[in-house]
Parts: structure tokens; sequence; C-alpha cells
């Protein structure tokens, strides 16, 4: 993957004198238009929106803008590095596909689809609790790739051990476990469209395969569907759990446990105290707050108070190889990508999955060069001016 940006530009300007008129975008805006051309109203803004107003959404993308790049002239930039560690693993980009659940609402491949993309692009691949395609098969279609599992905390103990025992025996190497969605948000455009797949049988494929929740029925899923949705939305979510919680997941995996959803410092510190190997700093892609902290405020704000005691991933906004540069340099020690996968997944399933992430990575690296720097690892706020 070293020196990736020159590979894949000159690859596009090879066809020069007669470019594919179908050919996939290569803009964020036009994989966005894509993805409205080809998914219905609840699907589209089931992606696409946010919670309330959607302030937070907009908050996230204005706090890229606070902070702009200074790029250093004659720094020898002919070779590059993109390479991150994380947990003792050495992984080929600073770019994760984030942790995004019904995705078979968005095209009939769904997980299985953006998982192979992810690795074969070298990108680890997130797998959520809320997926259509159990944790077990998307395992098996991405091999020995990176792959990481992504816990909704279910309020039936059993159902969220049996979760993390699974993702633990079918290879996955860490455990994300998201904070902020205890409760789904209110969702005007959800409202609107009277649209939530859950209810019909989407994104509840880990539920469906997994014992401990099976066996809380009285006839199985396939006997009575409407039951088994219906016990589902009893136990999804568990908005009771505080901090000490946390011993009870620790107990559950030996593997790292990194906590989704942190925005304030004080939290990102008893993070650290409660033993948990990472954060994500992360506002739910402003799908679950509206009007809170930009996601970006919030890493400058963390990272200032930890001091590296553990590694701080970032999620929110990012569109384009500048902003993954800007949270990197600013403290991020990887970084999330959302929404562009899943409109490169509406507008060509596997194919476009692994487009957004492989002009992505092009860009980080050519845009990481321009500023004079040639590691990712060495990123750090020299190479940014802030507003104020």
């Amino acid at each position: 993957m070293a020196n990736i940006g020159n590979e894949v530009q000159f690859k596009v300007y090879q066809n020069m004198s007669d470019p594919d008129p179908d050919r996939l975008p290569v803009i964020y805006e036009e994989w966005k238009e894509r993805a409205r051309q080809v998914l219905e109203d609840g699907p589209y803004y089931y992606v696409a929106g946010g919670a309330g107003g959607e302030q937070t959404m907009e908050a996230n993308r204005e706090a890229f803008n606070q902070w702009k790049i200074v790029p250093r002239m004659l720094r020898n930039v002919e070779n590059r590095d993109l390479t991150v560690m994380l947990f003792g693993e050495t992984y080929e980009s600073p770019l994760m596909h984030a942790p995004i659940g019904v995705q078979s609402i968005i095209h009939p491949d769904g997980e299985i689809a953006s998982a192979k993309a992810a690795a074969a692009m070298g990108v680890p691949y997130i797998a959520s609790s809320a997926s259509t395609a159990p944790m077990e098969e998307i395992a098996k279609v991405m091999g020995d790739a990176p792959k990481w599992f992504q816990l909704y905390w279910n309020r039936d103990p059993e159902v969220t051990a049996s979760f993390l025992k699974r993702a633990e025996k079918a290879g996955y190497s860490a455990v994300v476990v998201t904070l902020d969605t205890p409760m789904m948000a209110w969702r005007e455009f959800d409202l609107k469209n009277v649209y939530l797949p859950f209810l019909a049988g989407e994104g509840v494929g880990n539920y469906l395969s997994d014992p401990a929740f099976c066996s809380k029925l009285t006839h199985s899923p396939k006997e009575d569907p409407a039951a088994t949705i219906m016990h589902w939305t009893k136990t999804f979510g568990n908005p009771s759990l505080t901090w000490s919680d946390l011993s009870f997941i620790k107990e559950q995996t030996s593997l790292p446990i990194v906590l989704k959803g942190v925005l304030h410092p004080d939290d990102a510190q008893m993070a650290v105290e409660q033993g948990m190997d990472g954060i994500i700093v992360s506002n739910h892609g402003g799908r679950q707050v509206d009007g809170a902290i930009g996601a970006l405020d919030a890493l400058v704000d963390i990272c200032e108070v930890l001091h590296h005691q553990i590694p701080v991933l970032f999620d929110g906004g990012i569109r384009r190889g500048a902003d993954v540069i800007k949270a990197l340099s600013l403290g991020a020690d990887a970084v999330l990508i959302g929404r562009p996968c899943m409109y490169g997944l509406a507008a060509a399933g596997e194919t476009g999955v692994r487009e957004v992430l492989q002009n992505l990575l092009a860009d980080v690296d050519l845009t990481m060069a321009l500023a004079g720097e040639t590691s990712v690892r060495a990123l750090n706020r020299s190479i940014l001016k802030g507003a104020n």
C-alpha cells in the first residue's frame, strides 16, 4: 500500500484517451447522489439522516473547517508509510470500516459485500451487532483479514455474553462497545417515513442465530417471526448501565475492549480508570443527540487530557483525505469511515465500497505527501493552524 496515491491516480489517467462513460464516481457528493437515485426514501434517510434538526451532523463538518493544513516544503516525501499499530497489531492504513448495521436495506449483499471490500483493501472491518448477516458468516468471507466486532449491550446479560464469546471464537481481534445508543434517538426522517428496518426483520441476524436469545423464545424465529421481533424490541439496548458494569464485559472476553461514543474528557479518563484498552471519539455520525459537540472538537479536548494513555480512534464526518490527515494530526490513532462506504455500497455493492476506500486511501497518501509528511504515525498538530 506504499505510495498508493500515485498508483491509483496514474491508473485513472491511463484511460485518458478513452475514459469509461459508466465509471464509478470519485467525488463524495456524487456517490451520495448515486445512492439517492437507487434507494427508496426509508433506507436512504436511515443512512443519510441524523437526529432532530441534524445540527450535530453539521457540527461534525464545521469542526473540520476550523483547522487548516500548513504544508511544509523540501521534506523528501518520495516514500510514505500509512501503517498504524493498535493493540500489538500492525494495520496497513489508518482507515477502518465503521460498524454499520442493517446494510441489507442498502444492497442485497449487505455486510458481506462491505466485509469483502474491506478485506481486499486491507482495511479492518468492524462488524455490527445489528448486521443482517451473522458475525460468523462475515468472518468466514474475510478469512484472515483484520476484523473487529461491535457490541450493542443487550438488556439480557446472557445474550451479551453469548455475542462476545461468539465473536472471539469467530476470529475477531477486538470488541467495540457502543455506549451512545441505549435507545434510539428522535430521528425525524425515520419517523416521517415510518421506517424502522428491525421491525421488518432486517439487522437482527446475530440475534436469530444466537442460542441465548433464541432460548428465551416460546417458538423459534421461523415459527413466530413477529413474536421474535417483539422480544428483540424489549431487550435491545440497556439504559440502566453505569461505568461499574464494564467489569461484566471484561469477564466475558480476553479481547481488547474499545469504548465507542466518548465525547467528554472526563468519560475518556473514566475509560482509562476502568481498564479499557481504547476509545472511539464519536457522536454516532450525528444520529443520536441533536445539537451535540462536533466529534473533532471532542477529539481535541480528549487528546489533551489522555496524553496517549490508551489508543484514541475517531469517527464522525470524514469525507476526504484532508479530513483524515486533520484527525490524525490532532491525536487520533486511526479513523472510522461510515456513510461514504454506505453510499458506495448502494451505488455498486462490493465494488463500490472498495472504490470508496481505495480512493480515500489514495487521497490520504497524496495529501500527507503534499503536506510534507511521510508517516501517518508521525503526524501532529505542527502541520495545522486553528481558526483561533
